[in-house]
């Protein structure tokens, strides 16, 4: 079986990115990252996917007059690719209902909070207001409510007490860095599908190895 081509889209700092990378050349990511795009020039994960020789691609949001018109760019420089699967990590624009269907079932998203719970932006800060005693991260697919697709899978780490956004906000990366890979890495040996909506993971093991 050929390796999975992946896309990872971007807006930021790529933290999650370097994870993915690091888990490819691990061996632990039955796939290859054939393109890293962002929606912003000055993005640091450009940097990240340079260095490791994979191919970046920047689609400026600011200079299309619509959404409509940027998702057009960026589905073409996706569809460039010709990805598997295609991984939302820390890409920030909200996607639209034709776009995200485009990509059903091979498009998946890590998000920093445990949904349902806080979807959206200013997770950590939300977590703290509301006094909650745990917080975490979810891989879900992307579908057209925001934040709303089927979880795939979640870690969850605690709110420890006198935490404000920066330190919770790094609990939670830690714990995207671990989820993110894994949940890729099964998507990628043919182990989870979206199935008419539902997640089905796949068991690959022997009844051996079950007993």
């Amino acid at each position: 079986m050929r390796p999975a081509r992946i896309t990872v889209v971007i807006s930021g700092r790529g933290s999650n990115l370097v994870a993915l990378i690091d888990a490819v050349n691990a061996g632990k990511i039955a796939g290859v990252i054939t393109q890293v795009i962002s929606n912003r020039p000055g993005a640091q994960g450009l940097v990240h996917a340079a260095k490791a020789g994979i191919a970046t691609r920047v689609v400026d949001h600011t200079k299309f007059a619509s959404r409509e018109a940027f998702e057009a760019a960026l589905a073409a420089a996706i569809d460039d690719g010709r990805p598997d699967l295609v991984v939302l990590a820390g890409f920030m624009r909200v996607l639209g209902a034709d776009f995200v269907r485009h990509y059903e079932g091979r498009m998946l998203n890590i998000h920093p909070s445990l949904l349902p719970a806080y979807p959206g932006l200013d997770t950590h800060r939300r977590a703290l207001a509301d006094g909650a005693k745990r917080h975490g991260c979810s891989v879900h697919f992307v579908t057209p409510t925001v934040d709303g697709g089927p979880i795939v899978a979640q870690a969850e780490v605690p709110v420890l007490p006198g935490d404000d956004e920066s330190t919770l906000a790094a609990r939670v990366l830690e714990a995207e860095h671990r989820l993110l890979p894994d949940i890729v890495g099964r998507y990628c040996a043919g182990r989870l599908v979206l199935d008419h909506g539902n997640v089905r993971i796949i068991d690959t093991r022997t009844a051996a190895d079950r007993s």
